[in-house]
């Protein structure tokens, strides 16, 4: 059984959902794809993520190290580990995600296996460009993947406009 809460962060409420002590979910407002939340609400629901997201807004970590358990298919299993191997400050566009993934042809398929990944954030899908540097979709809104993405660059934060 799930559990849920919903916490405050730079980029607006963030509705994280647990099984057990492992985080399965990690939406935002509006998010695409973002599933119906079933569940009992637990406002103290996964004490060390939260810890861990104060800290990344504070720019005090680049790494989460939080029990996942995340539901895919292979392929989708296979992109969000390869998201993990992103570095912190860093961008990849999809087609250099799929070569490292040894999959250069499947640029397209990671992008939606990128737009699926259940765990945005800590999962650093956010970390992922167009050809050329351009910023494409992201689940929770481009105004949040800038604002992560300059977070992360240690340049200066602007409040986001949800």
């Amino acid at each position: 059984m799930s559990t849920y809460a919903v916490v405050d962060s730079p980029v607006g409420p963030l509705t994280l959902v647990a099984e057990d002590d492992a985080l399965v979910g990690l939406y935002m407002v509006d998010q695409r794809h973002r599933p119906v939340i079933a569940g009992a609400r637990d406002d103290r629901v996964l004490p060390g993520l939260r810890e861990q997201l104060a800290a990344y807004w504070e720019r005090e970590l680049k790494d989460f190290d939080v029990p996942l358990r995340l539901s895919g298919t292979p392929f989708q299993q296979q992109v969000w580990a390869g998201l993990r191997t992103i570095p912190y400050g860093e961008t990849w566009s999809y087609g250099e995600l799929a070569a490292a993934l040894g999959r250069p042809g499947a640029s397209r398929a990671v992008g939606l296996a990128n737009g699926r990944n259940p765990v945005g954030i800590v999962v650093p899908c956010h970390r992922v460009v167009g050809s050329g540097g351009s910023l494409t979709g992201y689940g929770g809104g481009l105004e949040r993947k800038r604002w992560l993405l300059d977070l992360e660059a240690g340049l200066p934060s602007q409040a986001v406009r949800l």
